[in-house]
Protein backbone atom coordinates (compact mmCIF):
# COMPACT_ATOMS: atom_id res chain seq x y z
CA UNK A 1 0.00 0.00 0.00
CA UNK A 2 0.91 3.66 -1.07
CA UNK A 3 2.32 6.19 1.95
CA UNK A 4 0.29 8.44 0.22
CA UNK A 5 -3.13 8.05 -1.47
CA UNK A 6 -4.19 9.90 -4.32
CA UNK A 7 -6.92 12.19 -2.72
CA UNK A 8 -3.89 13.10 -0.06
CA UNK A 9 -1.56 13.58 -3.14
CA UNK A 10 -3.54 16.57 -4.18
CA UNK A 11 -3.94 18.28 -1.16
CA UNK A 12 -0.24 17.94 -0.57
CA UNK A 13 0.22 19.00 -4.37
CA UNK A 14 -2.10 22.20 -3.86
CA UNK A 15 -0.49 23.04 -0.63
CA UNK A 16 2.92 22.91 -2.51
CA UNK A 17 2.34 25.21 -5.60
CA UNK A 18 0.27 27.51 -3.06
CA UNK A 19 3.15 27.85 -0.50
CA UNK A 20 6.89 27.08 -2.49
CA UNK A 21 7.28 30.47 -3.48
CA UNK A 22 5.41 32.54 -0.91
CA UNK A 23 7.85 33.57 2.03
CA UNK A 24 5.90 31.12 4.37
CA UNK A 25 7.50 27.66 4.51
CA UNK A 26 5.95 25.32 1.79
CA UNK A 27 7.94 22.13 3.49
CA UNK A 28 6.36 23.66 7.34
CA UNK A 29 2.91 23.18 5.65
CA UNK A 30 3.52 19.99 3.79
CA UNK A 31 4.80 18.64 7.35
CA UNK A 32 1.86 20.08 9.14
CA UNK A 33 -0.46 18.93 6.40
CA UNK A 34 1.03 15.92 6.84
CA UNK A 35 0.56 15.32 10.03
CA UNK A 36 -3.08 16.34 9.81
CA UNK A 37 -3.70 13.55 7.46
CA UNK A 38 -1.41 11.12 10.34
CA UNK A 39 1.36 10.71 7.36
CA UNK A 40 4.53 10.38 9.31
CA UNK A 41 6.63 13.13 8.73
CA UNK A 42 10.04 11.57 9.18
CA UNK A 43 9.06 8.43 6.66
CA UNK A 44 11.89 8.13 4.15
CA UNK A 45 9.75 7.86 1.06
CA UNK A 46 7.29 10.88 2.80
CA UNK A 47 10.05 12.99 2.82
CA UNK A 48 11.27 12.14 -0.85
CA UNK A 49 7.95 12.49 -1.93
CA UNK A 50 7.72 16.27 -1.02
CA UNK A 51 11.33 16.96 -2.28
CA UNK A 52 9.59 15.22 -5.41
CA UNK A 53 6.21 17.48 -6.12
CA UNK A 54 8.76 20.48 -5.74
CA UNK A 55 9.81 19.76 -9.62
CA UNK A 56 6.41 20.60 -10.10
CA UNK A 57 6.20 24.12 -8.56
CA UNK A 58 10.03 23.91 -10.47
CA UNK A 59 8.69 23.61 -13.96
CA UNK A 60 6.23 26.40 -13.47
CA UNK A 61 8.69 28.69 -12.93
CA UNK A 62 10.55 27.55 -15.88
CA UNK A 63 7.72 28.44 -18.42
CA UNK A 64 6.85 31.60 -16.26
CA UNK A 65 10.44 33.07 -16.44
CA UNK A 66 11.02 31.50 -20.01
CA UNK A 67 12.11 34.34 -21.70
CA UNK A 68 14.23 35.73 -19.03
CA UNK A 69 15.81 31.87 -18.58
CA UNK A 70 16.29 31.43 -22.40
CA UNK A 71 17.91 35.51 -22.05
CA UNK A 72 20.43 34.31 -19.33
CA UNK A 73 21.06 30.40 -21.04
CA UNK A 74 21.76 32.29 -24.24
CA UNK A 75 24.53 34.89 -22.89
CA UNK A 76 26.22 32.51 -20.57
CA UNK A 77 26.57 29.55 -24.11
CA UNK A 78 27.78 32.79 -25.94
CA UNK A 79 30.38 34.25 -22.99
CA UNK A 80 31.95 30.32 -22.97
CA UNK A 81 32.67 30.90 -26.76
CA UNK A 82 33.40 34.93 -27.30
CA UNK A 83 34.95 36.86 -24.76
CA UNK A 84 33.60 39.92 -25.35
CA UNK A 85 30.10 38.54 -24.20
CA UNK A 86 31.51 37.74 -20.81
CA UNK A 87 31.13 41.21 -19.93
CA UNK A 88 27.52 41.37 -20.03
CA UNK A 89 25.25 41.00 -16.72
CA UNK A 90 23.21 38.17 -18.12
CA UNK A 91 26.00 36.17 -18.67
CA UNK A 92 27.49 36.81 -14.85
CA UNK A 93 24.11 36.19 -13.52
CA UNK A 94 24.22 32.45 -15.00
CA UNK A 95 27.47 31.86 -13.52
CA UNK A 96 26.51 33.25 -9.97
CA UNK A 97 23.54 31.31 -10.04
CA UNK A 98 25.13 27.78 -10.52
CA UNK A 99 28.23 29.06 -8.02
CA UNK A 100 25.34 29.84 -5.34
CA UNK A 101 23.64 26.58 -5.39
CA UNK A 102 27.18 24.82 -4.57
CA UNK A 103 26.68 25.69 -0.67
CA UNK A 104 23.33 24.12 -0.48
CA UNK A 105 24.34 21.16 -2.62
CA UNK A 106 27.09 20.56 -0.14
CA UNK A 107 25.27 20.84 3.28
CA UNK A 108 22.12 18.83 1.68
CA UNK A 109 24.55 16.04 1.04
CA UNK A 110 26.37 16.19 4.69
CA UNK A 111 23.20 17.05 6.87
CA UNK A 112 20.93 14.54 4.84
CA UNK A 113 21.01 11.95 8.01
CA UNK A 114 19.97 15.42 10.38
CA UNK A 115 17.30 17.12 7.69
CA UNK A 116 15.71 13.81 7.34
CA UNK A 117 15.92 12.68 11.03
CA UNK A 118 15.49 15.38 14.15
CA UNK A 119 15.44 18.15 11.93
CA UNK A 120 12.17 16.90 10.37
CA UNK A 121 10.04 17.60 13.55
CA UNK A 122 6.69 19.63 13.85
CA UNK A 123 8.72 21.49 16.33
CA UNK A 124 11.60 22.50 14.85
CA UNK A 125 8.77 23.91 12.25
CA UNK A 126 6.65 25.83 14.70
CA UNK A 127 9.75 27.60 16.41
CA UNK A 128 11.63 28.24 12.33
CA UNK A 129 8.14 30.06 11.17
CA UNK A 130 8.12 32.22 14.62
CA UNK A 131 12.15 33.45 14.03
CA UNK A 132 11.61 33.37 10.80
CA UNK A 133 9.15 35.71 10.41
CA UNK A 134 11.45 37.97 13.02
CA UNK A 135 13.88 38.06 10.45
CA UNK A 136 11.81 39.09 7.49
CA UNK A 137 10.51 41.80 9.55
CA UNK A 138 14.05 43.01 10.53
CA UNK A 139 14.95 42.47 6.85
CA UNK A 140 11.71 45.11 5.31
CA UNK A 141 12.72 47.07 7.57
CA UNK A 142 15.96 47.62 7.69
CA UNK A 143 16.72 47.35 3.79
CA UNK A 144 16.67 50.42 1.59
CA UNK A 145 15.24 49.44 -1.38
CA UNK A 146 17.33 50.89 -3.92
CA UNK A 147 19.01 48.05 -5.91
CA UNK A 148 17.00 46.16 -9.10
CA UNK A 149 17.32 43.38 -10.55
CA UNK A 150 20.24 44.65 -12.90
CA UNK A 151 22.40 45.83 -10.27
CA UNK A 152 22.66 42.80 -8.34
CA UNK A 153 26.14 41.47 -8.00
CA UNK A 154 28.10 38.16 -7.07
CA UNK A 155 28.18 38.81 -3.61
CA UNK A 156 24.48 39.16 -3.56
CA UNK A 157 23.81 36.18 -5.33
CA UNK A 158 26.15 33.92 -3.25
CA UNK A 159 24.57 35.72 0.00
CA UNK A 160 21.25 35.10 -1.12
CA UNK A 161 22.03 31.30 -2.40
CA UNK A 162 23.94 30.29 0.75
CA UNK A 163 20.88 31.64 3.05
CA UNK A 164 18.84 28.86 1.62
CA UNK A 165 20.63 26.44 3.77
CA UNK A 166 18.80 27.70 6.91
CA UNK A 167 15.90 26.80 5.24
CA UNK A 168 17.33 23.39 4.00
CA UNK A 169 18.04 22.54 8.14
CA UNK A 170 15.17 24.35 9.56
CA UNK A 171 11.60 23.12 8.04
CA UNK A 172 9.45 25.77 8.70
CA UNK A 173 12.37 28.84 7.89
CA UNK A 174 10.94 28.77 4.64
CA UNK A 175 13.37 29.00 0.87
CA UNK A 176 11.92 31.84 -0.31
CA UNK A 177 11.46 33.58 3.07
CA UNK A 178 15.38 33.10 3.61
CA UNK A 179 16.46 34.42 0.40
CA UNK A 180 13.59 37.61 0.29
CA UNK A 181 15.03 38.43 3.47
CA UNK A 182 18.61 38.16 2.71
CA UNK A 183 18.04 40.18 -0.84
CA UNK A 184 16.20 43.37 1.03
CA UNK A 185 19.19 43.06 3.50
CA UNK A 186 21.39 43.84 0.76
CA UNK A 187 19.23 46.87 -0.13
CA UNK A 188 17.29 45.19 -3.12
CA UNK A 189 14.08 46.34 -3.52
CA UNK A 190 11.14 43.69 -3.22
CA UNK A 191 10.63 42.39 -6.60
CA UNK A 192 14.03 41.75 -7.63
CA UNK A 193 14.76 40.27 -4.05
CA UNK A 194 11.98 37.92 -5.21
CA UNK A 195 12.83 37.52 -8.50
CA UNK A 196 16.37 36.68 -7.25
CA UNK A 197 15.14 33.97 -4.96
CA UNK A 198 13.05 32.64 -7.96
CA UNK A 199 16.13 32.09 -10.31
CA UNK A 200 18.02 30.39 -7.41
CA UNK A 201 15.21 27.93 -6.19
CA UNK A 202 15.71 26.72 -9.65
CA UNK A 203 18.85 24.34 -9.77
CA UNK A 204 18.56 23.71 -6.14
CA UNK A 205 15.34 22.75 -5.69
CA UNK A 206 14.94 20.80 -9.24
CA UNK A 207 18.50 18.56 -8.41
CA UNK A 208 17.01 17.45 -4.75
CA UNK A 209 13.42 16.50 -6.81
CA UNK A 210 15.43 14.23 -9.08
CA UNK A 211 17.49 13.32 -5.96
CA UNK A 212 15.30 12.09 -4.17
CA UNK A 213 12.91 10.68 -7.10
CA UNK A 214 14.26 7.00 -6.21
CA UNK A 215 13.41 7.12 -2.64
CA UNK A 216 10.29 7.95 -3.16
CA UNK A 217 9.80 5.57 -5.83
CA UNK A 218 11.36 2.93 -4.21
CA UNK A 219 10.45 3.12 -0.42
CA UNK A 220 6.89 3.19 -0.51
CA UNK A 221 5.43 6.01 -2.51
CA UNK A 222 3.44 4.92 -6.09
CA UNK A 223 4.15 6.24 -9.66
CA UNK A 224 0.99 7.71 -9.69
CA UNK A 225 0.43 9.93 -5.99
CA UNK A 226 3.61 11.53 -7.24
CA UNK A 227 2.61 11.97 -10.86
CA UNK A 228 -0.63 13.38 -9.29
CA UNK A 229 1.25 15.77 -6.42
CA UNK A 230 3.59 16.85 -9.22
CA UNK A 231 0.93 17.98 -12.00
CA UNK A 232 -1.31 19.90 -9.35
CA UNK A 233 1.69 21.84 -7.67
CA UNK A 234 2.78 22.84 -11.05
CA UNK A 235 -0.58 24.31 -12.19
CA UNK A 236 -1.30 25.63 -8.67
CA UNK A 237 2.51 27.56 -8.57
CA UNK A 238 1.98 29.04 -11.66
CA UNK A 239 -1.02 31.13 -10.08
CA UNK A 240 0.77 31.74 -6.87
CA UNK A 241 3.76 32.81 -8.74
CA UNK A 242 1.97 35.87 -10.78
CA UNK A 243 -0.23 36.70 -7.64
CA UNK A 244 3.51 36.77 -5.67
CA UNK A 245 5.20 39.38 -8.27
CA UNK A 246 2.39 41.78 -7.87
CA UNK A 247 1.62 41.86 -4.25
CA UNK A 248 5.68 42.64 -3.18
CA UNK A 249 5.31 45.49 -6.36
CA UNK A 250 3.12 47.34 -3.51
CA UNK A 251 2.90 45.74 -0.29
CA UNK A 252 5.20 45.43 2.19
CA UNK A 253 6.22 41.50 3.97
CA UNK A 254 4.06 42.52 6.68
CA UNK A 255 1.10 39.86 6.21
CA UNK A 256 3.34 37.37 5.47
CA UNK A 257 5.24 38.03 9.01
CA UNK A 258 1.55 38.01 10.69
CA UNK A 259 0.09 34.69 9.11
CA UNK A 260 3.67 32.60 9.87
CA UNK A 261 3.81 33.91 13.66
CA UNK A 262 -0.43 32.59 13.55
CA UNK A 263 0.19 29.41 12.47
CA UNK A 264 3.73 29.08 14.20
CA UNK A 265 1.78 29.51 18.01
CA UNK A 266 -0.98 27.65 16.29
CA UNK A 267 1.19 24.60 15.55
CA UNK A 268 2.58 24.53 19.44
CA UNK A 269 -0.78 24.91 20.55
CA UNK A 270 -1.68 21.76 18.40
CA UNK A 271 1.59 19.82 19.59
CA UNK A 272 1.25 20.75 23.26
CA UNK A 273 -2.24 19.63 23.36
CA UNK A 274 -1.17 16.35 22.14
CA UNK A 275 -3.49 16.86 18.69
CA UNK A 276 -0.89 16.31 16.01
CA UNK A 277 2.32 13.88 16.27
CA UNK A 278 5.54 15.99 16.23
Amino acid sequence: MSAINIGQAVVLGVVEGVTEFLPVSSTGHLKITEGLMDIPVDDKSVVAFTAVIQVGAIAAVLLYFFRDIRRFATAWARGLVNREERYHHDYKFAWWVIYATIPIVVVGLAAKPLIEGPLASLWVVAASLIVGSGLMWLADRMGRHKRGEDDTSAKDAMLVGSSQILALLFPGFSRSGATMATGLMLDLDRVAATRLSFFLGIPSLTGAGLYELKDAMGGGVGTMPLAVGTVVSFAVAYASIAWLLKFVAKHSFNAFVIYRIVIGLALFGLLGAGALNA
